[in-house]
């Protein structure tokens, strides 16, 4: 059976898919050997195209006025994907804008993928760059309208007919994408939804455990993935694949490091221990001064972050010492008897030798150590969870996670209680503080709420 391909670029208004609605889709069926069909189409994206979009695609408002809304060639677009790969220039980009445009419609969207991005990296080594425009100037590949839908899909056509030519027997996997270890079944049945999945082999025994927001394609990469030889190894005993879907982002972090802990699955070796090795400490000396180390943490310590080495954990402390006018010395970053480096430049005060006082030194001090802290000791995080009408709840006490549990948006609007309730005791150590940490980092705007001890 011929296998056949749904070559796909989109413009959108902007670079999340979470946030960004879909402006232009452009489709070309290929079998192979040529297009067999296509479909260009303005959309209506029912919302304000930015200026600087506007600017890159030349697509405005006015032009997609009366474009049709992405319902409306919704079912066209699943009908002529259909029993297709789906084949994009950085393809996850394309893939997820569509596949977000049909979750908000309640349709659970899944194709097979193939990224030319990566297929050119294995194929046509030695390019300077692996974008779509600097490629096609190095093949000749002319684009007939750059950063529209229709021009950027056609070209990647091009690439990809190319790419066919420079494959050969021994690559053939690269174009098929079919993984063939599992029943087909099981692989239709993998949710395209975040959580934690689990391989098992055939005594039942999981071997890795992995976490995706969507796992129906992680799964599908792991399977098609030939460029290890423990990846090689890991399919060849797979037999099995187990998931537990979870919706937040957080929790599926959360959840893959406790069970990775539990299991201690074979192709887990980096994970079954710790990812963050290092950590930030702080204590106060004979004199009263408030000091910072950085060093291996031992087991049972939680200190007051950590990282995955010593040099990031030394680089972050570098940052604080500038931002707060800390002290090298009594940050454990310059050896000496006398001043440091930065006294002698009037950075510092003078806590190296005496000349600033414990209580003046240590407000400053105390201010970096907050920084490294929760805002709260005692608060819920609130995500989305696995179905609509769901919250997903991680708790933290007392400065520490203990948690976490899903409750529906109803019972979540009767008190706090409601959310103590729905957790699910975990254990707390430095990856789960380090995930917390960085999460919350990385997503400012996530849902929090505080509560007292008594609540």
């Amino acid at each position: 059976m011929r296998l056949m391909y749904a070559i796909i670029d989109i413009e959108t208004t902007g670079t999340s898919h979470r946030n960004g609605k879909i402006t232009e889709v452009a489709i070309y069926i290929h079998d192979g050997q040529q297009v067999t069909d296509s479909f260009v189409s303005l959309i209506n994206p029912e919302c304000y195209i930015p200026y600087n979009i506007t600017r890159l695609t030349g697509i405005s408002n006015e032009m997609v006025a009366d474009a049709p809304k992405f319902y409306e060639v919704a079912k066209q677009l699943v009908e002529i994907t259909a029993g297709k790969i789906f084949v994009a220039h950085n393809v996850a980009f394309d893939y997820n804008f569509v596949k977000e445009e049909f979750k908000r419609l309640g349709y659970d969207y899944r194709r097979k993928t193939l990224c030319t991005v990566q297929l050119s990296r294995k194929l046509l080594p030695g390019h300077r760059s692996y974008s779509l425009g600097n490629l096609c100037s190095d093949l000749n590949i002319s684009i007939n309208g750059r950063h529209r839908a229709g021009g950027d899909a056609f070209a990647t056509v091009k690439l990809f007919e190319i790419l066919m030519q420079q494959n050969n027997e021994q690559t053939q996997n690269l174009f098929s994408n079919a993984p063939k270890e599992l029943p087909k079944e099981k692989l239709e049945a993998l949710p395209g939804q975040t959580g934690v999945y689990y391989f098992l082999n055939d005594s039942g025994e999981i071997i890795y455990i992995g976490k995706s927001k969507d796992i129906h394609q992680r799964v599908l990469s792991h399977l098609a993935n030939n460029s290890t030889k423990k990846a090689i190894e890991m399919r060849s005993k797979l037999v099995d694949v187990d998931w537990q879907i979870t919706g937040s982002e957080l929790v599926s972090l959360l959840l893959e490091s406790d069970e990775i802990k539990s299991h201690q699955p074979l192709y887990n070796r980096a994970q079954r221990r710790t990812r963050f090795h290092y950590g930030l400490f702080t204590f106060q000396d004979e004199e009263g001064y408030q000091r910072f180390e950085v060093r291996k943490i031992i087991d049972g310590e939680l200190p007051l972050t950590s990282f995955y080495s010593a040099a990031e954990a030394k680089e972050y402390l570098h940052s604080l010492v500038d931002k707060y006018q800390l002290c090298q010395k009594l940050c454990g970053l310059y050896q000496t008897d006398g001043s440091c480096f930065h006294y002698e430049i009037k950075s510092c005060n003078g806590a190296c030798i005496g000349e600033e006082s414990p209580e003046e030194y240590n407000q400053r001090a105390e201010t970096a150590a907050a920084r490294l802290q929760f805002r709260s000791p005692n608060f819920f995080i609130m995500e989305e969870g696995r179905r609509k009408g769901e919250w997903a709840i991680v708790k933290v006490q007392n400065g520490r996670y203990t948690g976490f549990g899903y409750v529906d948006e109803e019972s979540s609007t009767e008190g706090v209680q409601a959310l103590h309730d729905c957790i699910s005791s975990r254990q707390d150590n430095r990856d789960t503080q380090g995930i917390i940490r960085s999460y919350l980092k990385k997503h400012p705007a996530t849902r929090i709420i505080e509560f007292r001890m008594e609540e």
